[in-house]
């Protein structure tokens, strides 16, 4: 064969061409066979792997969604929570103020009740001063008039002029 060897340039090297067709096509057999049983399973390791972190990366994605919708909400719960109890605390005041003036109120009338009721003793025990001086004096004046007339007065005849008396220095006031 003519093209069993060929000649490259000056320095006379040989080159096979059997060899470099038998490489060849031992070389494509060898990559059809890598394509096949290394290849094919070793980019569907990597689909697979690159599905995964997809997965997973689309995962963590709707659970930080998730969490900031989460969080708005506390958020959103927690703002509700403060105007609620900011309500509450100025209810208290009011209903404060309101019982303030209730009580206020209502021990100004007792007052006026105690006073009133006071006066009305003082009144009361005012007259019954009067009339046990009245009495006294009465009583005395009896005992006076009975030691110059130095006679006895009966019981019946006493009790009539102390009420007459009375009834006379009632008037006289």
């Amino acid at each position: 064969m003519f093209f069993d060897h060929l000649v490259l340039g000056a320095t006379g090297e040989f080159l096979n061409i059997g060899d470099i067709i038998a490489t060849l096509v031992i070389f494509l057999i060898l990559m059809a066979l890598l394509k096949k049983f290394a290849w094919g399973p070793l980019m569907g390791v990597m689909q697979q792997r690159e599905d995964l972190i997809a997965s997973e990366i689309e995962t963590a994605e709707n659970s930080r969604k998730e969490q900031q919708k989460l969080l708005d909400e506390q958020r959103s719960l927690l703002k509700e929570a403060r105007t609620q109890a900011q309500e509450i605390v100025e209810n208290a005041k009011k209903q404060g103020e309101v019982s303030r003036e209730d009580i206020i109120t209502t021990a100004r009338a007792e007052a006026g009740r105690m006073k009133e009721a006071a006066v009305a003793e003082i009144a009361n025990e005012r007259d019954k001063a009067i009339t046990a001086v009245r009495e006294e004096v009465v009583a005395m004046s009896l005992l006076a008039a009975q030691k110059v007339l130095e006679k006895e007065i009966s019981e019946e005849d006493n009790s009539q002029l102390i009420n007459e008396t009375i009834a006379k220095a009632g008037e006289v006031q």
